[in-house]
């Protein structure tokens, strides 16, 4: 972990968040965007492929907003580049401002993506899962960093501290594993809950019954190692309960091979 004490030359990023610019409009930025300004700091530009997405978001932030990258103003120091995976690169390329420091918050694009095309560049990936409408504080958000210098590094690490008390420096190699296992606990997690809503509304019951439950799980989970946590039907290889729930869900195969991937995959794991 690299040490604060050796960044004595950070530039203040309060004065650097003036001349910033943000190119998306969707989740992240949103909500990125949104933390800045209550954090103090103004945008100067927003940038995003339709008109609609960054004058939606330009208006929140008061702020101008643009659909063409060669109108980034020509001091700004900051570029924020917040968009889908597969487009940073495309996006970095069109680019032409050479002089600010440009960042990415992928968490599985590498930091070489914008080192082909910038000598100041670097990485601020937000651990956390975001929606435009939903407002989220960042404050113990962990925020994963990486600059291509210390310079770089040490200025992100500003920005970083003024959002959240829990900052994490990473390369791209750490980094893409941790996002992994953000997808796994989160994503999946989530479409879990999906299906689950779905086979409750088919009872007319709301998912809300499962709320104790899924607390719980969590909290048991969080407390350092949930394979010792780990119950149900596949982890006691209770076969007969396992065919009932398969046969429940023949008619929609998706949900069926799930269930049973899962289950083997557990039972697998727990076989004594």
């Amino acid at each position: 972990m690299l040490s604060l004490t050796a960044f004595e030359h950070v530039i203040n990023f309060s004065e650097m968040s003036q001349k910033a610019v943000l190119v998306g409009a969707g989740n992240v930025a949103t909500q990125l965007g949104l933390t800045m300004s209550k954090a103090g700091y103004s945008i100067g530009m927003v940038i995003s492929k339709t008109s609609k997405s960054s004058a939606l978001l330009a208006k929140k932030l008061k702020c101008r907003h643009s659909t063409n990258l060669n109108d980034i103003p020509f001091d700004t120091e900051i570029i924020i580049i917040a968009v889908n995976d597969d487009a940073i690169e495309q996006v970095a390329k069109k680019i032409k401002h050479k002089n600010a420091l440009v960042i990415h918050t992928s968490g599985t694009t590498e930091i070489g993506v914008l080192k082909k095309t910038f000598e100041n560049c670097g990485v601020l990936y937000p651990l956390q899962t975001f929606s435009k409408d939903i407002a989220i504080d960042l404050t113990s958000t962990p925020i994963l960093i990486e600059g291509n210098t210390k310079k770089n590094t040490a200025t992100l690490t500003a920005f970083a501290k003024n959002i959240s008390q829990h900052i994490v420096f990473s390369d791209s190699k750490k980094r893409k594993e941790i996002h992994l296992a953000a997808v796994f606990a989160c994503n999946f997690s989530n479409y879990m809950y999906s299906i689950a809503n779905t086979i409750l509304k088919k009872q007319k019951l709301d998912i809300s019954i499962l709320s104790p439950l899924i607390e719980e799980t969590t909290k048991k989970a969080l407390k350092g190692n949930p394979e010792l946590q780990q119950t149900g039907p596949a982890k006691r290889n209770d076969k007969i309960t396992l065919k009932i729930h398969l046969d429940l869900l023949k008619k929609n195969k998706d949900y069926q091979h799930i269930y049973k991937m899962l289950s083997l995959s557990i039972v697998k794991k727990y076989k004594k």
